[in-house]
């Protein structure tokens, strides 16, 4: 069933991907959740908590999630390499930390076109005539 790099997909497969997502991305996911069961403990049980947040308040994109989740493991595996306590990465905020860290990944598309409706909503209720800027960034 694996196609190569040069080889149209099959209809089973482009149908598969239509109704699961991405084959891929999901390949990207269980290698990620590979490499955070390889950390140790407690990097383990930060970044845990910190992907939870992130599936309630960040990007809803598969790719862009899932940039932000390699980012993620990065980071923490480096910190336990180097031997950083997790207060040195996450700081003694971690709200702050994840925030600061999610700000550097585009809003999912539903996301983005939520806030931009409800910003543009706010406006017309205002009475303003001039659409407020893009926010999707």
């Amino acid at each position: 069933m694996a196609t190569g790099s040069n080889e149209p997909k099959s209809r089973y497969l482009q149908y598969l991907e239509v109704v699961t997502g991405s084959l891929e991305e999901k390949k990207r996911y269980r290698h990620y959740k590979a490499r955070i069961k390889q950390l140790p403990e407690n990097y383990r049980i930060a970044v845990e908590a910190v992907e939870r947040y992130l599936m309630h308040f960040g990007p809803a994109d598969g790719a862009g999630a899932m940039a932000m989740y390699e980012d993620l493991a990065d980071l923490f595996e480096q910190g336990a390499a180097d031997g950083t306590p997790i207060r040195d990465i996450v700081g003694d905020d971690p709200i702050e930390f994840v925030e600061a860290f999610m700000a550097n990944y585009p809003l999912g598309q539903y996301r983005a076109r939520e806030r931009n409706r409800f910003t543009n909503a706010i406006a017309r209720a205002a009475g303003e005539t001039t659409p407020p800027q893009d926010r999707t960034e």
